[in-house]
C-alpha cells in the first residue's frame, strides 16, 4: 500500500484506468469473435466484420491497444472472411 498521498491518487487512478481499459478491451474482443463465429456459419458476415472495426478502432484511439495491433487484427478478419466467400 502506499503512503504518500500523490501515490495513493496514483493507484487511484490506475484502478479506473484499468477498469475503464477493461471494458473497451473485452468490447472489442466480442465483436471479433461474433465476426469470426460469423464468417464460420457463413452468414453474410459484413454488418459483424464493420461493427469489429469500428471497436478496434476505438480501442486504438483510446490507446487500449497499438494502432498496427488493431490493424493486424482487422486484417486476419478480412482474410479470414475473404477465404471463405471462395
Amino acid at each position: 500500500m502506499p503512503n504518500k498521498n500523490s501515490a495513493k491518487k496514483a493507484l487511484r487512478q490506475d484502478q479506473k484506468r484499468a477498469a475503464r481499459n477493461l471494458i473497451v478491451k473485452n468490447a472489442y474482443k466480442s465483436a471479433v469473435k461474433t465476426a469470426k463465429k460469423a464468417i464460420e456459419t457463413g452468414k453474410a458476415a459484413g454488418e459483424e466484420i464493420k461493427a469489429a472495426q469500428k471497436t478496434l478502432a476505438k480501442a486504438a484511439k483510446k490507446g487500449v491497444i497499438k494502432k498496427n495491433t488493431a490493424s493486424r487484427k482487422l486484417s486476419r478478419l478480412a482474410k479470414l472472411a475473404n477465404k471463405s466467400t471462395e
